[in-house]
């Protein structure tokens, strides 16, 4: 990466999609931009309507846009859900270079070299992650590079989706007038974000509780080990809202954000505030402890739901608790519920930057430090799912001359080379 990069993501949840402008700025990042906007068209974290899809995107990028000035071209994209699979791998590489020194090429070819299994063909590599790499047996490297070495190993995790979806993904992306330049694994980036080394390493479970799905994303041993997705989020407190006030979706949501309150316990029973009922055109008061004695026992069963889902994945208690992140989070009293329900250390994470210090960025700010550690350790590999162009400067290009005929021939290597490159591979 260049000292000046400028790289966007885009985080598509079904409440809001977010568009979030990060700058490397000699060495250091910083975001610079922020364009939210109403997400129209995605139901429980899936597309169902692409042209309404296409539009909030598109009013997302115009509202970032607008604050930093400048053309966003290129976008980073979260994808999550519950057609994520994961997959160990195993790739083999002899090191290339004459003096054995391990390279970004040797690299790249080990991972492209673990990307080779059987794949289900409704299905699609969004990803593949290095848990770590193996030279001449020696275990336990994260990066090889510069190291002396003939044989080089790596192990690796391969991310998987159902093409459908990430197709969908891309086309509305693509029709929004912008180029995606990678898929990014939304659990992947916000772990890397919010867990701790050691929560990381020890175990933890991070949990992205959005507006119409709760993916839940297990890490062990420095490595996302375990990953799944609840139909349920803070769209159904709302809409328990609604019943319980029987008043419209759209009212409800509005009270859940001033009034809402998850622990009935922290509930003011003279904090009041009027609705209007169905039917009625006169409004009802109600107090804050009639909205917390509505919102509590569905953010209780939720809590319940990730508790036997973590242990329906195989895992009991991992030391390093739960950390909470998502727009539904940020309700007061939620942590004091997920407390008592999950009977284990919790927190909520918070990205500590200017103007995204709230849980409902965790995701889109986790895209940025995913882009930026996989562009640092492996700047020239290109992964599946997108376009695969990691020049991420967002500002106008420069027009370069193309080559002429007699240039191009001489940088394309001759059948005989392309053959010699593709055994060495395998030797």
């Amino acid at each position: 990466m260049s000292n000046n990069d400028i790289i966007v993501s885009l985080d598509i949840g079904t409440s809001k999609i977010r568009a979030i402008i990060g700058e490397m700025n000699n060495g250091t990042f910083n975001i610079i931009g922020v364009g939210s906007a109403d997400s129209e068209g995605i139901r429980k974290g899936v597309i169902v309507d692409i042209d309404q899809t296409v539009q909030s995107i598109r009013n997302a990028v115009d509202h970032a846009e607008r604050m930093v000035g400048i053309q966003i071209s290129e976008v980073y994209v979260g994808i999550s859900g519950n057609h994520i699979g994961l997959m160990s791998s195993h790739g083999v590489v002899a090191v290339s270079n004459e003096d054995r020194e391990i390279g970004e090429e040797d690299m790249e070819r080990v991972l492209k070299a673990a990307e080779v299994i059987a794949v289900p063909p409704e299905r699609e590599i969004i990803d593949v992650v290095a848990k770590q790499y193996v030279v001449d047996g020696l275990e336990g490297i994260q990066d090889p590079r510069g190291m002396i070495g003939v044989r080089l190993e790596v192990e690796a995790t391969i991310i998987t989706g159902a093409k459908t979806a990430i197709h969908n993904l891309l086309r509305c992306v693509e029709k929004a007038g912008l180029k995606v330049s990678d898929l990014v694994l939304m659990s992947l980036g916000a772990g890397q974000l919010a867990l701790s080394k050691d929560e990381k390493t020890m175990g933890s479970v991070l949990v992205d509780i959005g507006a119409g799905a709760t993916t839940i994303a297990i890490f062990e041993e420095d490595s996302l080990v375990a990953t799944s997705t609840l139909p349920i989020g803070g769209e159904f407190v709302t809409n328990d809202i609604a019943y319980g006030l029987r008043t419209l979706t759209d009212q409800a949501e509005k009270v859940k954000l001033k009034y809402g309150c998850a622990w009935l316990d922290d509930a003011a029973a003279d904090v009041m505030f009027k609705v209007t009922r169905i039917g009625s055109n006169v409004d009802k008061e109600f107090s804050q402890e009639d909205l917390a004695a509505i919102i509590e026992p569905r953010v209780q069963e939720i809590f319940q739901m990730i508790s036997q889902e973590v242990k329906r994945l195989g895992y009991n208690e991992l030391p390093g608790g739960y950390i909470l992140t998502g727009g539904t989070v940020s309700m007061p009293g939620v942590l004091q519920v997920a407390q008592h329900e999950l009977a284990a250390s919790v927190r909520v994470a918070v990205p500590d930057y200017i103007g995204v210090r709230d849980p409902g960025f965790t995701s889109g700010v986790g895209i940025l430090h995913s882009v930026i550690r996989s562009l640092r350790i492996r700047p020239s590999i290109n992964n599946g799912g997108g376009n695969n162009n990691n020049n991420t400067n967002n500002k106008k290009p420069t027009n370069r001359p193309k080559p002429n005929a007699a240039q191009e021939s001489e940088q394309k290597p001759g059948l005989f080379e392309r053959l010699k490159n593709m055994f060495s591979e395998f030797i």
